[in-house]
């Protein structure tokens, strides 16, 4: 019995060792700072703007939009006719950077994205409640630097009921 429990503890040291032993293998890179985090920064004072024409620079003419609670992503020119209605139910609008935004660069396929977290408000319009939005953003860069795939995760109930 002694013998069979010093075995079951040797082998569970060994396969510890072996587990901790295994050599880190790199995905990629993370940047506090990047030119492509200021493109995103730039987008979210476009769209406070209602500057439209700065955002089709921004992104790519074939790029995609998604937000939590769409069946589907969307076309640009769809995005853009949903972000400036934002503002025919909304006054005061505002996005907040929470913390710091990150450009992680994969190896795999040479994936480019700036992750960016926010704090979107608005008073409505309708009932003059203020409407408040924590997300995060993951924003898909193309070799040209611009955004092709935007996706946005947050409970966008109370800002979509309006």
């Amino acid at each position: 019995m002694i013998t069979k429990k010093i075995i079951l503890t040797s082998c569970l040291f060994f396969f510890g060792i072996a587990a901790f032993c295994q050599k880190p293998v790199k995905n990629g890179t993370i940047y506090i700072k990047h030119p492509y985090i200021d493109v995103v920064n730039k987008a979210a004072k476009a769209y406070l703007a209602k500057d439209d024409a700065t955002n089709r620079k921004i992104y790519s003419d074939t790029a995609k939009f998604w937000v939590s609670g769409m069946k589907k992503h969307i076309k640009l020119e769809e995005a853009i006719k949903m972000w400036d209605s934002d503002f025919d139910h909304f006054d005061n609008i505002t996005l907040t950077p929470v913390g710091y935004p990150d450009y992680l660069h994969y190896i795999d396929k040479g994936q480019k994205y700036v992750q960016s977290w926010w704090k979107e408000s608005g008073k409505s319009k309708k009932t003059g409640e203020i409407v408040t939005v924590d997300f995060v953003m993951f924003d898909l860069f193309n070799k040209d630097g611009k955004i092709v795939d935007e996706g946005i995760y947050g409970d966008f109930s109370k800002w979509a009921k309006e």
